[in-house]
């Protein structure tokens, strides 16, 4: 089989940092096993930041609340229709990633991976769907008209490809944040697809991830965390690759953004759980004093988050008539609770001042988010580089 990136040498510094990660993945598993009323609306904005954050990466700016209204099958709020597309076949994706990689005996084959990538591009059949490209592939910077990335040769791709997954087979002694980061490194790498290489070895990581059955794939995915660090991203990308497919090159500094990435992301979601339990208590407190029944509750929690909320999504979460959901909304409106925005149908809400107070009550006891590697992207700025550029994903 065709050699690929292999697994590092790891250091004391990076078990470290692992054995951090896993901890606090574990903690949160234990928060999850107890039913919290605030579940529900972590998981779906944690989707949502994930769609946002593997899209953005790509250039394709996805607002949090188009990535929430993707999330609910919703219309979006601002996306145009080729910007909507990419959202949804990500969101495809995502989906079967985080509902299928969990099942007993899943196992990641070549079908599933192109399977995956025509979920991705279906709604363009120009751009080969499921189907590894038949030519070379080049990633250009198109402000200083230069190639940054020369992928492997398009004959080689089916036979890396099958050594990829064969890979992930063999590597299952290897920790799970470890096996993850290569898969996506050698997918990003071989590039086997006209577009969406990125977007897919991305998705691979988070696969991997899932498969290790320790908290939901939805709190383990660190896509959210790479949207936020794009630059840093790419910069690793090509101080590992060095502008084309050198496979003999060494991945540690790539799997150690990768755990570094791992354990700030696990830091953030300590941190999110916590507020929105702060946040629900305070809501209940609030539904009190005003006099409000229970089940807007939820309502007021996902508007707190900052998103919006409509009328036809409060429907479906709580199969009230449509009467009763009008009803609801008006009073809390009335009460400043929520604001209006937008006439008849096209009408959603938003927090209103008293619920942007408690947000930012909750905020202010924030703990900062610690960097396990403070030193890291200087040591990846002072790797020598083939090309001044920055590999890209796509």
């Amino acid at each position: 089989m065709p050699r690929l990136y292999e697994l590092p040498d790891l250091d004391l510094d990076d078990q470290a940092a692992i054995d951090g990660v896993h901890q606090m993945r574990s903690d949160l598993a234990s928060v999850l096993r107890a039913p919290r009323r605030w579940q529900g609306g972590l998981r779906k904005t944690s989707q949502a930041r994930a769609i946002q954050g593997s899209n953005s990466i790509e250039g394709y700016s996805v607002s949090n609340q188009d990535a929430a209204a993707a999330v609910e099958d919703e219309a979006p709020l601002t996306a145009d229709q080729k910007t909507w597309a990419e959202i949804l076949g990500y969101r495809r994706v995502l989906t079967y990633v985080l509902n299928v990689a969990t099942q007993p005996g899943f196992r990641i084959d070549e079908a599933t991976v192109k399977a995956l990538h025509f979920m991705l591009l279906e709604h363009d059949l120009g751009k080969g769907p499921g189907q590894y490209r038949q030519r070379a592939i080049y990633v250009r910077d198109d402000v200083r008209d230069v190639t940054v990335y020369e992928g492997p040769d398009s004959d080689d791709v089916p036979a890396l490809m099958a050594s990829l997954i064969l890979s992930l087979d063999e590597d299952r002694d290897a920790d799970p944040l470890v096996r993850g980061a290569l898969a996506h490194l050698n997918l990003v790498m071989i590039h086997p697809f006209r577009d969406g290489n990125g977007r897919m070895a991305r998705a691979l990581q988070t696969m991997a991830l899932a498969q290790d059955d320790v908290i939901e794939p939805v709190f383990s995915s660190i896509e959210e965390w790479l949207g936020a660090n794009t630059g840093d991203y790419y910069r690793v990308l090509s101080a590992t690759g060095q502008g084309a497919w050198h496979p003999e090159n060494d991945s540690h500094l790539w799997v150690k953004f990768n755990v570094r990435a791992h354990h700030m992301q696990a830091q953030t979601l300590q941190r999110r759980f916590d507020e929105a339990e702060r946040t629900w208590v305070a809501l209940d407190q609030l539904t009190a004093q005003h006099r409000l029944p229970d089940r807007v509750t939820n309502l007021l929690f996902e508007a707190a988050l900052g998103l919006r909320v409509q009328r036809s999504t409060y429907i479906k979460h709580t199969e009230l008539e449509k009467r009763t959901a009008t009803r609801d909304l008006a009073l809390l409106t009335e009460r400043g609770l929520l604001d209006a925005v937008g006439q008849t149908r096209g009408r959603y809400y938003v927090a209103g001042d008293e619920l942007r107070e408690l947000r930012a009550s909750v905020r202010s006891a924030r703990r900062a988010v610690i960097d396990p590697f403070p030193g890291l992207m200087d040591e990846i700025g002072r790797v020598p580089s083939s090309s001044a550029g920055s590999v890209a994903a796509e």
